[in-house]
């Protein structure tokens, strides 16, 4: 982001809480045309994270005055979802949003600006790192030479884990069949888990028929959705192998050059509202759905702060096997520095 832009950010957030109409007529002055993209999400239509995308795109409309707008898609809506990446790529669309774990394979460093297993207990911990320890500017270096620009990220909590046997302490994964996915397949490995990277829409068969004893989907309120209460009886607390999670805005970056620097700042404001309000979303949301699980006769585990404190020293070994390319390793060591200023190690 260039000096302009950041200024440009620092405007915009003021200015949209204090005069949006301000901004909109400034901008719906200019003589240039209206710029029109379209961007596929993760999520299902009608989903609560889906919602806050169409908000996004809403935002980032009032904010220039309508002179970009940016159309929302449903995943797999445009494209199927795991061709997303090639499609904004190759410009088919111009942005996505995504889960920078599923390409954590290719790109090492996206293990880490995914989420970080057994690292940051609190959003608001890992969004700083982003925001204030350099983070998105790795991120941006680790898009670009396959001309993709990583706009911002959307930072909430944790997801949970769910089994059908108990699990009450973290010696308790070993020998366990499980779903994860990025870095956490490689993590939760390192703790004794058979790790089968299944697609999401595998989970619950694959729990109801026992192939797996304990699985990641999703947030606790689309897990209830999509009905794991009826196939796994337990839900353990915090869910250690995503305890912050990071989906990401990534553009097509010649597509993002050719905006003018007021729509490139909207889109990094519209982004980090969206992220602080999605997030608030969730944790209300948690309360509610939490007892829906337990009305449902699933038994709510929370594993003790102390067996994750030491489970955490012990991961920093599986994060450093991850690391296998320098921007990654960077980014690694940059989040360990950040988890012992906090007296997380």
């Amino acid at each position: 982001m260039t000096n302009s832009t950041r200024r440009n950010v620092l405007r915009l957030g003021a200015a949209a809480l204090a005069a949006p109409a301000v901004l909109a007529s400034g901008t719906a002055a200019r003589a240039q045309g209206v710029t029109k993209w379209r961007m596929q999400a993760l999520w299902g239509g009608g989903t609560t994270p889906m919602m806050y995308e169409e908000k996004f795109c809403a935002r980032v409309a009032e904010l220039t005055g309508g002179s970009l707008e940016i159309t929302p898609f449903a995943g797999g809506q445009i494209v199927p979802s795991a061709q997303a990446f090639d499609a904004v790529r190759g410009g088919a669309f111009e942005m996505m949003k995504t889960y920078d774990g599923y390409t954590a394979g290719k790109i090492p460093a996206h293990g880490f600006s995914s989420t970080v297993p057994f690292g940051f207990p609190e959003a608001d911990q890992y969004e700083a790192w982003f925001y204030e320890r350099g983070g998105l500017d790795m991120v941006r270096e680790s898009y670009a030479p396959a001309g993709l620009t990583y706009v911002a990220p959307t930072v909430y909590g944790e997801e949970p884990i769910h089994s059908r046997v108990p699990v009450r302490t973290i010696a308790d994964f070993d020998g366990l069949k499980g779903r994860f996915v990025g870095l956490a397949s490689a993590v939760m490995a390192d703790f004794g888990v058979s790790v089968s990277p299944l697609p999401t829409s595998e989970v619950y068969s694959a729990l109801d028929k026992g192939l797996i004893d304990v699985a990641d989907r999703g947030d606790i309120k689309a897990n209830y959705e999509e009905g794991l209460h009826e196939v796994a009886k337990y839900l353990i607390l915090p869910g250690v192998h995503q305890p912050t999670t990071a989906t990401s805005y990534v553009a097509n970056t010649r597509a993002f050059e050719t905006l003018d620097d007021q729509q490139k700042a909207a889109l990094a404001v519209a982004a980090r509202e969206i992220s602080g309000s999605l997030r608030q979303d969730i944790l209300v949301a948690n309360g509610e759905y939490l007892k829906k699980f337990q009305d449902a006769g699933v038994e709510i585990i929370d594993l003790d702060p102390e067996d994750i404190a030491q489970a955490r020293a012990k991961a920093v070994e599986s994060w450093k096997k991850a690391a296998t390319d320098e921007l990654s390793t960077r980014m690694m060591e940059s989040q360990v520095a950040l988890m012992q200023e906090l007296r997380l190690l």
